[in-house]
């Protein structure tokens, strides 16, 4: 058997692979000038929705809509949360999610309670 050595195969294979992930690496600085200009578009609609004097539900809604759309933006890119694993994002965005969950169940029982009081006590006192 031939084992004669070339030194160009001999360099390739002494040549450590490049990290997957560079020390000192920095996201491209486009992705935040867009997530800027959206965030201001976001704020933008949020004005517009009191310029426009929408009233009720619908002015609400489109609000906390707007306000949730921004913090979200807010958090995948601007606190990087975007670039973690995906067990530290359950790990930071499942508890307030859960606690939010419960607090609607628990605004929901309470209309139940406020109800069954005014139709069994009179009016409820």
């Amino acid at each position: 058997m031939n084992h004669v050595i070339h030194p160009v195969q001999d360099d390739a294979h002494q040549t450590a692979p490049p990290p997957a992930h560079e020390p000192g690496q920095q996201h491209p600085i486009g992705i935040y000038f867009k997530i800027w200009g959206l965030l201001f578009v976001l704020s933008a609609m949020s004005y517009a929705v009191d310029y426009f004097a929408v009233q009720g539900v619908m002015r609400w809604v489109l609000i906390i809509t707007f306000m949730i759309l921004k913090a979200g933006l807010i958090v995948a890119v601007f606190m990087h949360m975007m670039w973690e694993r995906m067990a530290l994002i359950y790990a930071i965005l499942v508890p307030p999610l859960a606690l939010g969950t419960l607090v609607w169940l628990m605004w929901i029982e309470s209309d139940y309670t406020f109800w069954t009081r005014i139709l069994f006590f009179d009016g409820g006192g």
